[in-house]
């Protein structure tokens, strides 16, 4: 009998001590693939190597690769992806922030402006107005080394890779306004007097008219106020709108924001009923948190941790922080991507893709290539 109650009590400690090994296990997983938020600081925000006896491959990167889109319209874009690492994360972002191509006005060839806006910030806002031209149709500018004589350039010799626009407009009075109330004073005693957008027409050169549709080039928006004249003032403008990055000036962005943020999880840690249901899901934007009614009592859960912004505002209650835990995951990255206009913003991502490909396939020929010593 007595070696019979030993032999249980072997197995029964055993059985405990895999247990706690499973704990464990499963308390590094968590760290290893969740960012922990504290009332003051981030307990893990460190990265993690990978277990020796797990090394990289890039078979398992594929598999575990996941690419989903939860929301696409014309200009703006959301979405998901899962298994990489921040840092190829954050170059898809700086990629489409800084070195995704775009066109925009580069020079302007102003022959007349009497307007009240000084020729060098007229220059500047032409430069700024987005363009809905497609600079996969166009070669990169290459800026002319040789001075003209005039210390000018025409602006009608221009190559394939240049877009010619001009803005000729002038105020004048309305022959057809009668009143004379100072009180009437508006927009329609003056003809021409706000210069928008959409003043800027297209000029072809050369063969662009055969390759180009005159409704696909022209500023994005038609409502961006230029300048204000009065009667008598005028402004005669001739712009080259060429391709550029966001790297050598802001203008050729081609995007309006591009950000990413790791998916939140919230983790409850015990049941949360009552007042403190309510108090909780106060603590949460909207939809988070949800209290429904169970068996009577108003028991909280987590509806939609994606809406959360991690502001940390439970932990503020001390009875409510003991039941939460905030967390976010390391691998899954939330993508919002806004375009100016000129091209869809799934198509600004593979671009960004194609993009660090290249970059990483030129670091490939410069390891490849053998060195001058050998």
């Amino acid at each position: 009998m007595e070696k019979q109650d030993h032999s249980k009590h072997k197995k029964k400690k055993k059985h405990t001590d895999n247990s706690e090994e499973d704990a464990v296990q499963s308390v590094c997983e968590k760290l290893r693939s969740h960012v922990v938020l504290g009332e003051e600081e981030v307990k893990n925000d460190y990265p993690i190597e990978p277990a020796r006896d797990d090394p990289w491959s890039i078979e398992a990167f594929k598999q575990k690769l996941q690419v989903k889109v939860v929301k696409m319209e014309k200009d703006d874009m959301e979405f998901d992806i899962v298994g990489i690492d921040f840092c190829l994360a954050n170059a898809f972002r700086r990629i489409m922030l800084a070195e995704v191509p775009s066109m925009a006005v580069d020079r302007v060839f102003i022959y007349n402006n009497t307007s009240v806006i000084q020729d060098e910030v007229l220059a500047h806002r032409l430069g700024l107005i987005p363009f809905k031209a497609d600079h996969r149709l166009f070669e990169m500018h290459k800026k002319a080394t040789d001075k003209v004589k005039d210390g000018d350039e025409d602006p009608m010799k221009v190559d394939q890779d240049t877009l010619v626009f001009k803005l000729q407009i002038k105020c004048k009075k309305n022959p057809l306004y009668k009143s004379q109330s100072a009180d009437s004073v508006g927009d329609d005693m003056y003809i021409d007097h706000k210069v928008y957008s959409r003043h800027i027409e297209w000029v072809p050169v050369h063969d662009q008219r055969n390759y180009y549709k005159a409704s696909n080039i022209g500023p994005i928006y038609d409502d961006i106020l230029i300048a204000k004249l009065r009667p008598g003032q005028e402004i005669d403008v001739v712009m080259h709108c060429v391709k550029g990055i966001a790297k050598d000036h802001v203008k050729f962005q081609a995007v309006a924001t591009a950000s990413y943020r790791l998916l939140p999880e919230i983790i409850l840690k015990k049941p949360v009923t009552g007042e403190m249901a309510h108090r909780l899901k106060s603590c949460f934007p909207k939809g988070v948190i949800k209290v429904d009614s169970v068996g009577g009592e108003d028991v909280a859960r987590v509806a939609n941790c994606r809406r959360d912004t991690c502001s940390r505002e439970v932990l503020r209650h001390s009875d409510l922080k003991e039941c939460v835990e905030l967390t976010r995951v390391k691998d899954h990255f939330i993508f919002t991507v806004e375009s100016v206009g000129a091209l869809p913003p799934n198509i600004i991502f593979t671009e960004a893709v194609d993009i660090l490909m290249q970059k990483c396939q030129a670091l490939i020929n410069e390891i490849d290539q053998p060195s001058i010593s050998d």
